[in-house]
């Protein structure tokens, strides 16, 4: 029986050696580069001869920009509008990455840490970088704020600092640990389906509805992510 884990398995597909650097095209950098083609042609073709009244798949690429344009209404204000082009795309690249593996025999390139954590970082160096150009050297008060006593300052400055620089580990940690729990919990179920005979109908029905948990956690996890995404931007241009 193969290992519940062989999914998330790395393999190279075009050989790429740069001096001592492996620079490999792997099943990772294939599927999002289709991810990203996906989002592409999604919004490119749904968009195309656009109606005052929408179609079917008109609406649904209305609907996503509308969801993130809110989002970021909601959570940082109309200083966030420049920064929609960004949070849009890393939505739609979560979002189409999720579900793209959710299909049999493909690959879930946010189910490794180095994805994530890749993400997390740009997003964690991004804001800090806004912080500094709107506020500059003020900005450093956002680890004691305005009002805060003397005499808690030395216990709640590194406890503030060690919070912000948690971000971005707590932010890819979330999105990988769901994604690869989530594949493996689907990859033992159905691996009982043929071996327990007939009572694999048992699993068989838990992996039908862990499927479909699958789907929301897809669609939920690249809500969280970008949603923590716009807090940290909103932490950042209007601190406390």
């Amino acid at each position: 029986m193969a290992s519940p884990l062989e999914q998330f398995q790395i393999k190279t597909i075009i050989p790429i050696h740069l001096g001592g650097i492996d620079a490999s095209f792997t099943n990772s950098a294939l599927f999002m580069t289709i991810g990203v083609a996906v989002a592409t042609l999604f919004l490119t073709l749904s968009m195309h001869g656009r109606a005052i009244v929408p179609g079917r798949w008109q609406s649904m690429a209305e609907l996503c920009y509308e969801f993130v344009a809110n989002m970021i209404r909601g959570n940082v204000g109309a200083e966030g509008r420049r920064y929609f082009p960004f949070i849009f795309s890393l939505f739609m690249f979560i979002l189409f990455g999720n579900m793209l593996g959710m299909i049999p025999y493909s690959f879930t390139y946010t189910s490794h840490l180095v994805v994530t954590l890749g993400m997390a970082m740009v997003v964690f160096i991004g804001t800090t970088i806004i912080g500094f150009v709107k506020h500059g050297f003020h900005f450093f008060s956002f680890f004691l704020p305005h009002g805060t006593p003397w005499y808690i300052a030395p216990l709640l400055i590194p406890i503030e600092v060690l919070s912000y620089f948690t971000r971005p580990v707590s932010l890819s940690l979330r999105l990988f640990a769901n994604m690869t729990a989530g594949h493996t919990m689907l990859k033992v179920f159905a691996s009982f389906v043929v071996t327990m005979g007939l009572l694999g109908v048992v699993p068989l029905l838990a992996a039908v509805a862990l499927t479909g948990l699958e789907f929301l956690i897809a669609f939920l996890q690249a809500y969280v992510f970008t949603v923590l995404t716009c807090i940290y931007l909103n932490d950042a241009l209007h601190m406390h």
